[in-house]
């Protein structure tokens, strides 16, 4: 499992986008994308964002738990939004860009 996330983030980083690779709901278009991997009866997840150019974000890798439906949990979507805007700050730091959006 770690294998199969770890090598799709690997072509993510490298300008691919992994067939695997599925929008996440509530963040508008596929700005922030998620990976999903089953492995002995658990699935697993990974979201990432692209919008910052050059640079891939992992926001959130976890298990699922909820043994109930597809949808994220509010926890880990809220999760995800807090680590979205830490990289949009780290993005603009970084790269001088601190008045303009990407």
């Amino acid at each position: 499992m770690q294998n199969r996330l770890g090598y799709a983030l690997y072509r993510v980083q490298e300008g691919d986008e992994p067939t695997a690779a599925k929008a996440l709901k509530g963040f508008g278009g596929r700005a922030v994308l998620e990976l999903i991997d089953d492995f002995d009866s658990n699935t697993y997840r990974a979201v990432y964002t692209v919008r910052f150019a050059g640079v891939v974000y992992v926001l959130h890798a976890f298990q699922k738990k909820a043994k109930k439906g597809i949808a994220t949990p509010l926890q880990d979507i809220e999760l995800v939004k807090s680590r979205l805007r830490d990289a949009e700050l780290h993005y603009r730091e970084s790269t001088g860009n601190e008045g303009r959006k990407p």
